[in-house]
C-alpha cells in the first residue's frame, strides 16, 4: 500500500465510509454540478458603454493603452499606426484566428507572420475570448488560433477584443467559458492579462517588461 492509499484509508475509518456510498458520490456530483454563485461586486454591473468606458479606465491605470475602432474591418489600419507612431517595425506575428485571419492585413504595409513565437518576434497579436471591465483584464484562451507565447515572448503584445465581448465580472466570464466549451473541452490555459509585464522586485521599483510583453496595446473593436 502506497503512503497516499494508507492516509485516505486511515481518512475513510475515521468517517465511517468505503468510498463508494451511492449517497455520498449523489451529494458530490450535485454540488459540483450546481454550486451555488458566489458574491459578485456591483463594480461592473453596468449598461454596456458604461461598461466598455470602465474596462477602458482600467486598462490604462495599469499602464495598457486602448484605442476603439467602429470594426474589425479597422483593426489592421489601427495596428499600422500604432506600429508607426511607436517607431515599431512594420512586422507582427499571430496564430490561426480566423477573425484575425480574415482581416485586410494586405492593404497595409505590415508583414504578417503565423504560428507560435520562438522569442524573436518584436510584435504580436492576438484576439482576446473576453475582457473583465472591473479590473480591465483580457482574457485569452490557449491553443492554435491565439498561442499562448504571443503573450508572453514579444516585447510588444497588441490584443484585438470585441466591444460586445467586455464583460462585467470574471464570474460572467467563466460561466461563458464553460457554456462555449463544455466539459471535457475547455481549453488548456486560460490566461489573464492585467496591463503589461511588471515587477517590483528589485528596490521596489517597478519594472516594466520583466516576465513579459513591455507594452500592452488593446484594440476594442464595436
Amino acid at each position: 500500500m502506497s503512503a497516499r492509499d494508507a492516509v485516505f484509508s486511515k481518512i475513510r475509518r475515521a468517517l465511517g465510509v468505503g468510498g463508494s456510498e451511492a449517497g455520498r458520490r449523489a451529494i458530490v456530483i450535485a454540488r459540483l454540478e450546481g454550486a451555488p454563485a458566489g458574491v459578485v461586486p456591483k463594480r461592473g454591473q453596468l449598461p454596456r458603454e458604461e461598461r466598455l468606458a470602465l474596462f477602458q479606465s482600467m486598462a490604462e491605470k495599469v499602464a495598457a493603452t486602448v484605442a476603439r475602432v467602429p470594426d474589425t474591418d479597422a483593426v489592421p489600419q489601427a495596428v499600422a499606426e500604432y506600429l508607426r507612431d511607436r517607431n515599431l517595425p512594420a512586422a507582427v506575428r499571430m496564430g490561426a484566428d480566423a477573425r484575425l485571419a480574415a482581416l485586410a492585413w494586405g492593404k497595409t504595409q505590415i508583414e504578417v507572420g503565423h504560428g507560435a513565437s520562438d522569442g524573436n518576434d518584436p510584435v504580436a497579436v492576438s484576439h482576446a475570448l473576453a475582457g473583465i471591465a472591473e479590473t480591465g483584464t483580457l482574457v485569452l484562451t490557449s491553443g492554435a488560433d491565439n498561442p499562448t507565447t504571443l503573450n508572453f515572448l514579444p516585447e510588444t503584445h497588441i490584443v484585438v477584443l470585441a466591444a460586445d465581448d467586455v464583460a462585467g465580472d470574471m464570474e460572467t466570464v467563466w460561466a461563458e467559458l464553460r457554456a462555449r466549451y463544455g466539459k471535457g473541452v475547455m481549453p488548456r490555459t486560460v490566461n489573464m492579462i492585467t496591463g503589461p509585464s511588471r515587477s517590483g522586485d528589485i528596490e521596489q521599483t517597478i519594472l516594466l517588461g520583466a516576465h513579459g510583453p513591455r507594452r500592452l496595446h488593446i484594440i476594442i473593436a464595436g
